[in-house]
């Protein structure tokens, strides 16, 4: 249960003054639900004002905030601007200007010969100052000098600055004081002030050490929840697995194992010998062999009369999978089911029974998989498959179904820079794939302006004419009228109109049968050109897809630029990424494509990628709302995390983790950040 002191942060957006239905649509569109949300919802910079006796005292292109007496209304014909002249102590005249404005509005805002504090730009039309659209008009003894420094919050349509402002404050004033949760030596250290103190002075200026406090109270729970993690996974009584290779040893791969994965096997074969419950992530690049390694992993477990699961983020990805393993596993006898939540009727059934008497082994799927209708028969280990989908929370889940908690093997096919692996899997180890298979070529990654689209076009029909498929990946599904970004559907018609029913398309928006379809078409060589959106990112393997196009390249980031090159490449011939770019690039642009020319290493791209996006989203999810810190930056993450590493090392090992004072206060961080799973481990947490 959450402790009641937190409970006036996490009441409902609509207990704040002003909140109804009208207003409630664009606030949840910014996440802000609750009013610990509004504390949180920091401001993206601040405007700072200058008040002046006069505008004698202002530059043109200053922020200003002056006392000015309204003279004369000034309506223009048609929907021109409306205008009020008004004058300063000194006599100086300023235009106060509108466009669209009602006039009868801006007049009851400045009634004549009634001065008026006016904050706002000061700008020079001809020989005329003006302020156009005032920030503020307030009366004499007002609030405009308080607006001084004025926060500038994120926005959606329907809110606008002043209404924001004032739910933030509402909320801030309902902020409780809190214990100290951090170590008393390092807040003297770092100058930091008290929570709340920090809260307030983030919305009140560019305060860096309130922003720092913040950041790191949140890097806290992180580490602290993801220690706690670890530790209850140690205590806990798992299954120790021992195979006797058995199985492993009628696997008939087309190559030999790489360095890398022996070596990761073999530490994932010391994990599950033990009794405590392995959790460890699989990081590797794309095409570096993780499947291989995930199938001697489960047959590992079944040798030892256990049973294994595999789940994937998507029905696209189970199949994939599902159909991979099947061809890999063909000589061991091992029966892998797939199920999804699509599988309906006697199939299912058939399924689940099998799952329930042990007689399915292996089975692969999305989150069906983890329903509370299937039962299991000593499911002993668990492969979750592109882990950044899945929060901790989600890991601890998927890990309930078994009698004893099972081994987990998570895998992601994005390489991590080291701070942030410590960030989102600091309760796994972790095992690298940094070798490629023998006899994978080198993609052949060129840049190509987006006027030789038409040559592109031709490429793709002598590449085809020899029987060899592509790909052609938008940013878009739809065109929107307010860009041109190409889209899905646009493209696929254009290019089916060249290329006739040669061409599928496949995006998100698409019924999952529909999706399948064209998947199944394409992956039976029935097809030689997919139009897709990035949901092809990841897990689609067609080794004779051998050219991909990647059109607004300059607009994707550079992992997942990575990702969606690693769809070719996956055979023994010779492959080609075509990045369309546009005709305006920014500098971070041209260097994110020429990297990708530059290296297919994906751990380099990864470091690079952090340096280029600075404070951008993290690790590419940002874009999707996957990221876990809502409050540290990029930049805060790599200064900041170490410290709390650190500190939640020594409340747990010095300062007897969440029992005594510190710890009551560490409790508390945890609920506040939403990191209370690591407290549920606890026993009688």
């Amino acid at each position: 249960m959450r402790p009641e002191r937190l409970n006036p942060l996490f009441i409902a957006a609509d207990s704040l003054k002003g909140v109804g239905p009208q207003l409630a649509r664009p606030l949840e569109r910014l996440g802000l639900t609750r009013v610990r949300d509004f504390a949180y919802h920091l401001p993206d910079r601040f405007v700072s004002r200058r008040a002046v006796a006069d505008l004698d005292e202002a530059s043109v292109g200053e922020q200003i905030v002056v006392s000015l007496t309204p003279l004369e209304y000034r309506s223009s014909a048609g929907r021109g601007p409306f205008r009020v002249l008004a004058s300063d102590a000194a006599g100086n005249v300023c235009a106060l200007t509108w466009f669209g404005r009602n006039a009868g509005w801006a007049k009851k805002q400045l009634p004549l010969g009634e001065p008026r504090w006016v904050a706002g730009r000061l700008d020079q039309f001809g020989q005329t100052l003006q302020i156009v659209h005032p920030d503020h008009v307030v009366a004499e003894g007002g609030e405009a000098l308080g607006q001084l420094c004025e926060p500038i919050y994120p926005l959606s349509e329907g809110l606008t600055q002043g209404r924001l402002a004032a739910l933030v404050q509402q909320a801030l004033g309902m902020a409780p004081d809190l214990p100290e949760w951090i170590e008393p030596g390092l807040l003297a250290r770092e100058g930091w002030p008290a929570w709340a103190d920090a809260l307030r002075l983030a919305h009140q200026g560019e305060h860096a050490v309130a922003r720092d406090r913040l950041a790191y109270d949140e890097l806290l729970a992180n580490s602290l929840a993801l220690m706690l993690v670890r530790g209850a996974n140690r205590a806990r009584s798992g299954t120790p697995l021992t195979g006797d290779g058995s199985l492993r040893t009628r696997l008939d791969l087309p190559f030999a194992l790489t360095g890398a994965q022996r070596r990761s096997i073999a530490e994932i074969e010391a994990d599950m010998a033990q009794a405590s419950p392995m959790l460890r992530l699989l990081q590797g690049d794309v095409g570096s062999g993780k499947t291989v390694v995930a199938l001697e992993t489960m047959l590992l477990a079944v040798e030892a009369g256990a049973r294994a699961a595999l789940l994937a983020p998507t029905e696209i990805l189970a199949r994939q999978h599902h159909a991979t393993l099947c061809r890999m596993a063909a000589g061991t006898g091992v029966t892998i089911a797939l199920l999804t939540g699509r599988d309906k009727g006697r199939a299912r059934e058939s399924t689940l029974l099998g799952l329930m008497d042990g007689s399915i082994p292996i089975v692969v799927g999305t989150h069906a998989i983890f329903q509370e209708a299937v039962t299991y028969r000593n499911l002993a280990l668990v492969v979750i498959d592109e882990q950044h989908r899945f929060g901790v929370g989600q890991r601890l889940m998927l890990t309930q179904k078994g009698k004893r908690t099972p081994h987990c093997l998570a895998m992601t096919a994005t390489p991590i820079p080291r701070t942030l692996t410590l960030a989102q899997y600091g309760e796994m180890d972790v095992s690298k794939l940094d070798e490629m298979p023998p006899g994978r070529q080198p993609i052949d990654t060129r840049v190509v302006a987006v006027e030789r689209i038409d040559d592109v076009v031709s490429a793709i029909a002598r590449h085809i004419a020899t029987g060899e498929q592509a790909y052609w990946v938008c940013p878009m599904v739809r065109e929107l009228e307010t860009e041109d970004l190409a889209a899905a559907e646009a493209r696929f018609a254009e290019l089916s109109a060249r290329f006739g029913d040669q061409v599928v398309l496949v995006h998100g928006q698409l019924k999952p049968e529909v999706k399948d379809a064209a998947m199944e078409r394409f992956a039976r060589g029935e097809a030689s050109l997919l139009v897709a959106t990035t949901v092809i990112e990841v897990g689609v393997d067609v080794p004779n897809a051998t050219l991909m196009v990647i059109e607004q390249a300059e607009r994707f980031g550079l992992a997942q630029l990575h990702q969606l090159r690693g769809r070719v490449g996956r055979g023994t011939g010779k492959s080609t990424c075509l990045l369309l770019r546009g005709e305006a690039l920014s500098e971070t642009a041209r260097r994110r494509l020429a990297l990708m020319r530059e290296t297919q290493d994906g751990f380099r791209i990864a470091e690079e990628d952090l340096e280029l996006r600075g404070g951008g989203e993290l690790l590419g999810t940002r874009q999707s709302g996957d990221t876990p810190f809502r409050v540290a930056s990029l930049e805060q993450i790599q200064r900041l995390l170490p410290l709390a590493h650190d500190d939640a090392r020594l409340l747990m090992d010095r300062d007897g983790g969440l029992t005594g004072a510190r710890g009551e206060a560490a409790r508390l961080l945890l609920y506040l950040f939403e990191r209370d799973y690591g407290v549920q481990l606890l026993r009688g947490g």
